[in-house]
């Protein structure tokens, strides 16, 4: 395909999501079955311009003056990609495949191309209508901080250090990655988003199939860390889904101690027999949920830890999901706010008496974070918030304190701060 028939395809697609409100991936996946001439390349190349969009929705539609799946991709070319006025025109001849011919109109707006005098749910490229929310959190820095948003995320990794003696034997054994270590984890590694939105097939290296690596954006790495869970603790991954920080607490307690993993759903649940298995992990009892049985009914009172990674709106990864904003309504913050405070209150009944409950959640929104943990402050007078410095000082972290911003109940980690996903801690240690 020529890169103006990319161009179309994308166009086509961004309709589509549009049209019958759904997830990029879904209409992507159906553009591909339908049109098996794309290669692999061109399928990735479509994606790419598809999502660059949808990270510049509300920028790319203010400078085109209309909010047209065609509008939504010229102008991102412009903002996004940093093409000029002449090279998108080029693009856009009417030629067979490639868009029609860029109107006076639409060749004016791409020359001005401002942003001046924009509001900031424009110029941060976010829903208006959390713009309240996010206000209170980030303040004057609340345009940077949802522009870092809008940027590609890099591919990070774990390395394990149950199958491998430090980071740096993994790093050597993955030259033609060009991985980096990352600035904050002391486990992971950073490997650039590609310009073709094409990473490297990860999982299929041998060293990811021996176990020694795992793919995990640096901040969950730091959220896992924060935890500062030790060997012989009793520990329990209350949301595990497929095990991801499950794996890496297991690494930090060098399978000394007994986690349990369980998850309100069964079928996440699924992936994390084979990741425990191919990680070397012997320390871990997954408890799968059965017939609306509590599968941890058994364990109250005497968990040294709770992890609470909670179910979230997934705010913070929209450099990832950046479609996710768009579809995200304030009826689905009010239902995972629901659902934050039936986990909190579970994990209140489980941690012993001097543990802690660690809540997490990939979220920038002060309602699913410090509010969440109001709440079970005020429902649970048995436990307090474990400040900033002493939280990081516990995890061997204090180098990361310039980094996060410290909130009422927890630290917030963001693209813009951290360089990684949105994520917020809080530790509530019971008295």
């Amino acid at each position: 395909m020529t890169p103006a028939a990319r161009i179309s395809a994308a166009i086509e697609v961004l309709g589509d999501i549009e049209a019958r409100r759904r997830p990029a991936a879904d209409a992507l996946k159906d553009w591909g079955l339908s049109h098996r001439f794309a290669g692999s390349k061109d399928r990735a190349a479509i994606a790419s311009l598809v999502y660059d969009a949808l990270r510049r929705k509300a920028s790319a539609t203010w400078i085109m003056g209309e909010v047209t799946p065609r509008a939504t991709v010229l102008g991102m070319l412009r903002l996004q990609r940093g093409m000029t006025p002449d090279a998108i025109a080029a693009l856009c001849s009417g030629e067979r495949f490639a868009p029609e011919p860029l109107s006076d109109t639409e060749r004016q707006r791409l020359e001005a191309a401002s942003l001046d005098g924009a509001p900031a749910h424009v110029d941060g490229d976010f829903p208006e209508w959390i713009e309240p929310s996010l206000q209170r959190v980030f303040g004057d820095d609340l345009t940077p901080e949802m522009q870092a948003l809008t940027t590609r995320a890099p591919l990070d990794l774990r390395v394990n250090t149950l199958k491998v003696s430090s980071r740096e034997e993994a790093h050597d054994a993955l030259p033609h990655l060009g991985a980096v270590e990352t600035p904050l984890s002391p486990l992971g590694l950073r490997i650039a988003p590609s310009e073709d939105g094409r990473g490297p097939a990860v999982q299929s290296e041998p060293e990811f199939i021996k176990g020694w690596i795992e793919i995990q954006d640096e901040g969950s790495q730091l959220a896992a860390l924060l935890s500062a869970v030790k060997p012989g603790e009793q520990v329990l991954d209350l949301c595990a889904g497929g095990g991801g920080k499950t794996l890496a607490l297991a690494a930090m307690m060098e399978n000394h101690g007994q986690i349990y993993a369980t998850d309100g759903d069964a079928r996440r649940l699924a992936p994390i027999h084979d990741r425990l298995a191919r990680a070397g992990v012997r320390n871990v009892q997954v408890r799968t949920p059965r017939g609306g049985a509590d599968a941890v009914s058994d364990l109250k009172g005497r968990i040294d830890c709770v992890l609470v990674d909670a179910p979230c709106t997934g705010v913070g990864t929209w450099r990832r999901n950046p479609d996710a904003k768009w579809r995200l309504r304030p009826g689905s913050v009010e239902v995972r706010r629901k659902e934050q405070a039936t986990v909190l209150d579970r994990a209140a009944a489980l941690v012993r008496p001097g543990g802690r409950i660690v809540y997490i959640t990939c979220s920038i929104l002060p309602e699913e974070n410090d509010e969440a943990i109001d709440g079970l402050l005020q429902r649970d007078s048995g436990f307090e918030v474990v400040k900033a410095n002493e939280l990081l000082a516990a995890a061997g972290l204090p180098n990361l304190r310039p980094f996060v911003r410290v909130t009422k109940n927890g630290l917030q980690l963001t693209p813009k701060t951290t360089g990684t996903d949105g994520f917020f801690v809080s530790c509530l240690k019971r008295r």
